[in-house]
């Protein structure tokens, strides 16, 4: 199987989407007495072969991923936003142009969990509709996403909506779903518990990320950390998830903190190549407040409270799908109120967890349902 996505750029967020969906298809194909011999289209193919022991070639060499392609039994289009024109006009036409290639070679296509749009842009939607008609199996990680397809004129009949597949990611080394790795996860779970017990002052992990070309929402951000540490001692961890630009974002928010006086312990956890050792950094915080989509995601897999910041609706409709709400967004924070917030859940963390813990664990039975219906169509 072929695996489209933007691989290989070590962003923490879409490299636990690709070790989501490896670990997902080759505990699904175990489970029905398959192999499953992955390819991934990457963006630095060496370095994904060395992390995750796979197969890889160069996403823009189109005679490599053609020979791919035309000796696989498919291609997996996904996860993560994909499908959008908000970052720049290529990443429609790349990955439309991936599909339609494996289906110029007699492949069958597979959409995995993928969070649609925005598509500001009217021409792109037509395109996008043909693709996805003409698929094996679409997936979508949100009714949002189902609900613009169906827009263009995917039949609703056709759309699968499941959660993130980082939802299902286990936080431990292992590879699949046998009994050892259930225990090593659920051992991971109960050390991260026990950790954040033992913390004091509690860990708070921030994810914060360039957006504003004029940084009115990370100084928004530095004011609201600035007044939650004023209402009680906390240790602000800094969490990366994309090297280099999240560091950087961090290091704007940290330096506004110490400027500003504030009490809080500061400090910033290393920009970890393997989603599953950052997955355990967000284990050992007991709240996490977050820009990232898989910094959210992150916490919630690890049943960590979390709050939301808002700068693009994926991020508004997962905290929904926990029955939250976000607690601002990058051009309306207010300060004391992210303060009253966060204060609020580390005073009671088990309000929290009573009111999403059953959510959460709905997520993640379901973030296993495309890898299942992909290995049932490829073995029938």
């Amino acid at each position: 199987m072929v695996l489209s996505g933007y691989y290989g750029f070590r962003n923490s967020g879409d490299e636990a989407v690709l070790k989501s969906i490896l670990t997902a298809l080759e505990e699904a194909a175990g489970k029905a007495g398959i192999k499953i011999e992955p390819v991934v289209l990457s963006g630095d193919p060496d370095w994904t072969r060395k992390q995750y022991g796979v197969e890889a070639v160069h996403r823009t060499k189109l005679g490599e991923v053609r020979r791919a392609l035309k000796s696989s039994d498919g291609l997996i289009s996904g996860g993560g936003s994909l499908l959008q024109d908000a970052t720049g006009l290529g990443s429609i036409p790349y990955y439309l142009g991936i599909m339609a290639l494996a289906r110029w070679c007699g492949k069958p296509t597979f959409v995995y969990a993928q969070g649609i749009g925005p598509v500001n842009r009217k021409m792109f939607q037509p395109f996008i509709a043909r693709a996805f008609k003409r698929a094996a199996y679409v997936s979508v990680r949100d009714e949002e996403s189902a609900t613009l397809l169906r827009r263009y004129g995917v039949p609703a009949a056709s759309i699968e909506v499941v959660p993130d597949p980082v939802m299902g990611l286990p936080a431990g080394d292992v590879a699949g779903g046998s009994a050892a790795s259930d225990r090593g996860a659920d051992a991971a779970a109960n050390a991260n518990a026990a950790a954040r017990a033992e913390d004091s002052p509690p860990v708070v992990g921030v994810s914060v990320r360039f957006w504003r070309s004029d940084r009115a929402d990370l100084d928004r951000a530095a004011a609201a950390l600035e007044a939650l540490a004023g209402r009680q001692a906390v240790r602000l961890r800094f969490l990366p998830f994309h090297r280099g630009a999240d560091e950087d974002a961090s290091r704007y928010v940290m330096e506004r903190l110490a400027g500003s006086g504030a009490s809080a312990e500061l400090e910033m956890a290393p920009a970890h190549d393997d989603p599953q050792l950052m997955l355990r950094e967000v284990g050992r915080c007991a709240l996490l407040i977050g820009m990232r989509l898989h910094s959210l995601i992150y916490a919630a897999n690890q049943n960590v409270p979390l709050l939301g910041i808002s700068y693009d609706p994926k991020i508004d409709q997962f905290v929904q799908r926990l029955g939250q709400r976000v607690v601002g967004t990058t051009e309306s924070l207010d300060p004391d109120y992210l303060a009253h917030q966060a204060s609020e859940i580390l005073r009671n963390p088990e309000q929290w967890h009573q009111s999403c813990d059953e959510a959460i664990s709905r997520l993640k039975q379901e973030a296993a349902r495309p890898s299942q219906q992909i290995v049932e169509h490829i073995r029938t």
